[in-house]
């Protein structure tokens, strides 16, 4: 038996290590967390100093039996958890579960998993810190409190099977005043003034713009016109350097946004890959909100700089972290080895791994170096000044390895001509031709919904969250359906045109798509509703300013500056009385809207949340008739939805035509859109909309069904239609009543007899059910359930 026992979180941790420790060495895995509260509601007594009661899950119990085992025989016990809070609980979780005693019980920590990192930390081991325990338990108290509580609340006053969180709800409520937003924005229209201009000389040509942009379509009309037959000179001339610094390399909030930009990555994937990397030994510890570098790693990136692009690439730098409240002194996520500039893995490892090296590596390179050149052009008959800008660079820099990227949260802005990155070589005074000059109608946009980036983005800069919570609080949302991840279309707007060219102005009106989503945050008719109520009912828990309070208030703890029992009480006492204050008088929400009155009926048409989503209705349960309702499409909000939508929602079941003298019915069931046709149902493809679907469409989308299907199936037994050989996702496989049977392997498709089916049919049979599945053998047409039985009957 090895002398020392060092526990980890996960499997593939260990076995990076144990490749750098000597036989002395066991080195094994906890699979996380070995502990929690218990599940019922008397986890925490807030009577008794908020003391807890925790249990092991059953999935964990063979693991710390193992460990303890383990734990006894060894000499001595290395905890080797994560560095951070989160790690350090799970360091105390495994102290206190596995009995351990201080005299042989040491904590070790690194922030990268190499043999040096992990030798150091064995020679210079610690004990547990409480303050970090502590304010990881207060964290997790608090959160448990807020969830326990207030979900009986939602249940009761707005909707069964609800739940909210501390750091969720915040989340929500920035999605949710970012769509209101959104939907009062009333855009302005103005004109953008852009010409092309023709050289004297080498007839290169280059872009201006006038810098102010014209209101109404008639004052952009008249300085066109003005310009008919004016003469246009280069009126002033400035060049000077510019210079373009590189980024921090990466702490977990910047690179879920960048992998986020650059590679399309969810927050929750990007930690995902950077975890496993991580523990590959590939990567730094991936949740750190430091932009710190070790001396060990610059001078890394110093002689990896040198060696692959020369000394003038280089340029030392230290960067300090502005994050308020930031974590204990972590490093940046870097390369562990920075001579590594690719690695192995598969393809989500290897982008992300070179997104790391790439941005850890600019951050030690030089400025690049530009020079940038604005050129000023009069006009002879006004008195504006139209400018032309142009950069040219002289030294790369930085940007030889790496570029950041921005957030695109705009709609592209739509210009006739491409844009000049240079500028022809100009002089003052110089003249200029004017080849072509356009005025186009542009209009101001609406805040951007957030992108999951964004979002992470945002909490970071209120101080709402820490590094290792934005990943699981943006699933959270989703997965409570609060909020919806998606693409939306954007609609077709007109815009004028006009176009001064061969001494003439003319007038087009021009389309183009605007408002159209890429992978943004949508707030749902649930996450309205929630949020409405927090917000009137519980003004601390969904509060910017208390929730960043609170984070500072855990930091405060860790640092040992705050007891953390007294931080609970100052937080649960005026909760506690305003959760019991709702359940008593708060009236229950729903969210409804009155929309108008139908005019066929005469009833009342409202829409609001019902118990399986948001709808709309008319009329109402005290009316002799029952009221109908219609769910509400893709898209459609209760706040926003006209009485004119809510009324083309009652257009289905519709008629669209008939095929083979049958009609044919769209309509909306549990599963989506469908067609309806001679007792069968035909899904309609994804996106498209039931209410749109023509007779034709509706054709085809019958025949291909059709066509898949008798693709699909191989054979059909004589014996018994019921019995079916067909092409599956995974392969042939029998179809045989509602048993789905597989095929053993080696055997030909084409010697499978009905007997053998009926064989496969009987050994697939859950047991007790054999005799009522009709396993009977006799003869081979005979059936072996009731529907088969009268098919072989009528034979």
């Amino acid at each position: 038996m090895a002398k020392n026992l060092l526990i980890v979180e996960s499997p593939a941790k260990a076995k990076t290590i144990e490749g750098y420790l000597g036989k002395d060495f066991l080195v094994k895995s906890s699979y996380g967390h070995i502990r929690d509260l218990v599940k019922t509601d008397d986890a925490i007594d807030t009577e008794d100093n908020f003391k807890q009661k925790y249990e092991v899950p059953s999935d964990k119990k063979a693991v710390v039996s193992e460990l303890k085992k383990l734990a006894k025989e060894a000499e001595m016990v290395w905890l080797a958890s994560d560095e951070d809070r989160e790690g350090e609980a799970i360091s105390w979780h495994l102290y206190e579960t596995l009995g351990l005693k201080e005299q042989n019980t040491k904590r070790i920590v690194f922030h990268e998993i190499t043999k040096p990192a992990i030798l150091k930390a064995i020679e210079t081991p610690r004990s547990i810190d409480y303050n970090l325990v502590n304010a990881q338990q207060a964290r997790r108290v608090l959160d448990r409190l807020v969830g326990f509580e207030l979900s009986p609340v939602l249940w009761r006053k707005v909707k069964p099977s609800l739940s909210a969180g501390r750091v969720q709800s915040v989340a929500v409520r920035l999605i949710v005043e970012r769509e209101r937003d959104i939907n009062k924005f009333e855009a302005e229209a103005s004109f953008k003034i852009v010409a092309i201009f023709v050289t004297g000389k080498g007839k290169e040509q280059f872009k201006a713009e006038l810098p102010q942009r014209f209101e109404q379509e008639v004052d952009a009309e008249k300085f066109l016109r003005d310009c008919i037959g004016a003469s246009f000179s280069v009126a002033s001339l400035d060049k000077r350097p510019t210079k373009r610094s590189p980024s921090a390399p990466f702490t977990t909030s910047t690179l879920q946004q960048e992998a986020s930009r650059k590679l399309g990555f969810s927050v929750a994937r990007t930690m995902q890959v950077a975890q496993r990397l991580y523990e590959a030994g590939r990567i730094t510890y991936m949740r750190t909100d430091s932009v710190n570098l070790s001396d060990t790693a610059i001078q890394a990136a110093e002689t990896e700089i040198t060696q692959a692009y020369g000394a003038k690439y280089h340029k030392l730098r230290k960067y300090k972290t502005k994050a308020a409240g930031a974590q204990e002194a972590h490093e940046a996520i870097r390369p562990t080895y920075f001579s590594e500039h690719t690695i192995d893995g598969d393809s989500s490892e290897t982008r992300l791994y070179e997104l790391i090296w790439k941005r850890a590596i600019a951050s030690q390179m030089s400025e690049a170096e530009f020079e940038k050149t604005t050129g000023k052009i009069s006009v002879s008959t006004r008195q504006e000044l139209l400018v032309a800008s142009g950069e040219v660079m002289k030294f790369d820099g930085f940007l030889k390895v790496y570029m950041e990227s921005i957030d695109d949260d705009n709609d592209v802005s739509l210009d006739d001509d491409a844009s000049n990155a240079l500028l022809p070589p100009l002089e003052n005074g110089q003249q200029l031709q004017l080849r072509t000059m356009n005025a186009i109608q542009r209009f101001s946009r609406p805040p951007a919904r957030y992108t999951e980036a964004s979002l992470v983005k945002k909490l970071e800069e209120l101080g709402i969250g820490r590094p290792s919570t934005y990943a699981p609080t943006i699933s959270t949302i989703q997965n409570r359906g609060y909020v919806v991840k998606e693409d939306r279309d954007g609609r077709v707007r007109s815009y004028q045109f006009l176009t001064l060219e061969h001494g003439e102005v003319s007038t087009v009106t021009k389309t183009e798509v605007t408002g159209a989503e890429k992978s943004k945050m949508f707030p749902t008719d649930i996450g309205v509703l929630v949020n409405d109520f927090l917000v009137e009912h519980f003004k601390g828990i969904v509060d910017y300013h208390f929730t960043a309070k609170v984070e500072k208030e855990f930091d405060d703890i860790a640092q040992g500056l705050t007891e953390w029992t007294e931080m609970m009480k100052t937080f649960y006492v005026p909760f506690h009385s305003e959760v019991q204050d709702t359940l008593e008088n708060a009236e229950r929400a729903t969210h409804e809207r009155e929309l108008g009155v139908d005019p066929e009926t005469g009833k009342p048409v409202t829409v609001r949340v019902g118990r399986f989503g948001p709808l709309v209705q008319i009329g109402s349960a005290d009316d002799e008739e029952k009221p109908r309702f219609a769910s509400l499409r893709k898209g459609q909000m209760i706040e926003t939805i006209t009485f004119e939508d809510a009324l083309e929602l009652f257009k289905l079941p519709k008629k669209v035509g008939e095929y083979e003298e049958k009609d044919m019915t769209v309509a909306i069931g549990r599963f989506g859109p469908y067609i309806r046709h001679d007792g069968a149902f035909y899904s309609l493809p994804k996106g498209k909309d039931p209410h749109d679907v023509t007779e034709s469409e509706a054709v085809e989308i019958i025949k291909d069904k059709r066509q898949k299907d008798k693709e699909k199936v191989i054979r059909i037994f004589d014996e018994n239609p019921e019995a079916k050989i067909e092409n599956g996702r995974w392969g042939p496989f029998v179809r045989f009543g509602k048993q789905n049977l597989k095929i053993p392997k080696g055997t030909a498709v084409e010697s499978i007899t009905y007997e053998d089916v009926l064989k496969w049919a009987e050994a697939d049979a859950p047991k007790g059910k054999a005799a009522k599945a009709g396993t009977k053998k006799a003869a081979p047409k005979k059936a072996t359930t009731a529907k088969a039985k009268k098919t072989a009957t009528k034979k």
